[in-house]
């Protein structure tokens, strides 16, 4: 339940819910099924259950504490709209958001259908921002339905990058993360895969972020495209109008 993240997209992470289950090729190596056996191992006791499906009421009230404004990665250790997660414990999750308004939530999910099986049931407050994981071709149509959702700023997270993804509509899409995989048997991104991402994002003009190109070593291959650095930022996150 870190107040502070090494995620470079973000400031926060916050997991009312811990725990998940494998849908598509982005989760063959899971980094946070990983560090979940790694906590249990240390006796964490929000990891007791280890990777299976865990709601925490106690960790539900955290941001309400944080009285400085955050950026913060509601679920990085989770999916909150995986089936195992009850519509009550959601709604739950929503209102804490709702309620800590001085924060910007970014929750990202694998499992847009049943994001738009809630949505109408959702208070979708505009320091909420939504988003949806597309790892290649195959799940574009994640966006389709994201598209479809109440949530006033939505995004993409292209992570694991791992195809070219080609004829992006990024119309409704406020921003665009892309990243390496990286950890124990990382697959290899291409280059001319994030080169044609970045230009869809430029043609439709829509944030672009460059988070990584992963690897066993990330940080030995780091975080530059073609020698520069892209943390473009939806005008919502904006340095200057965050905090």
């Amino acid at each position: 339940m870190s107040e502070n993240s090494n995620i470079e997209w973000t400031q926060a992470t916050w997991n009312p819910v811990t725990g998940c289950s494998k849908i598509s090729i982005g989760c063959q190596n899971c980094y946070a099924e990983r560090m979940a056996k790694r906590l249990k191992a240390i006796g964490s006791p929000h990891y007791k259950n280890e990777f299976e499906v865990t709601e925490h009421e106690d960790a539900l009230t955290i941001p309400l504490k944080w009285k400085k404004p955050k950026l913060i990665f509601a679920n990085s250790m989770s999916d909150l709209f995986h089936e195992k997660v009850s519509k009550e414990f959601i709604l739950k999750v929503f209102d804490v958001m709702n309620h800590a308004n001085w924060h910007k939530f970014q929750i990202l999910t694998k499992r847009p259908v049943r994001l738009l099986e809630l949505d109408k049931d959702l208070p979708w407050t505009s320091n909420i921002l939504m988003g949806v994981t597309v790892e290649s071709d195959a799940y574009k149509h994640r966006i389709d339905l994201l598209k479809k959702c109440g949530a006033k700023t939505k995004f993409l997270s292209l992570e694991p990058l791992l195809s070219n993804i080609s004829d992006l509509n990024l119309s409704g899409i406020d921003w665009v993360i892309l990243g390496g995989e990286s950890g124990p048997n990382a697959r290899k991104m291409q280059e001319n895969w994030v080169l044609s991402v970045k230009e869809q994002c430029a043609a439709q003009k829509v944030p672009f972020f460059f988070k990584q190109w992963g690897g066993v070593d990330k940080s030995k291959a780091g975080r530059l495209l073609q020698g520069k650095p892209y943390e473009e930022y939806p005008a919502i996150l904006k340095p200057d109008t965050l905090f």
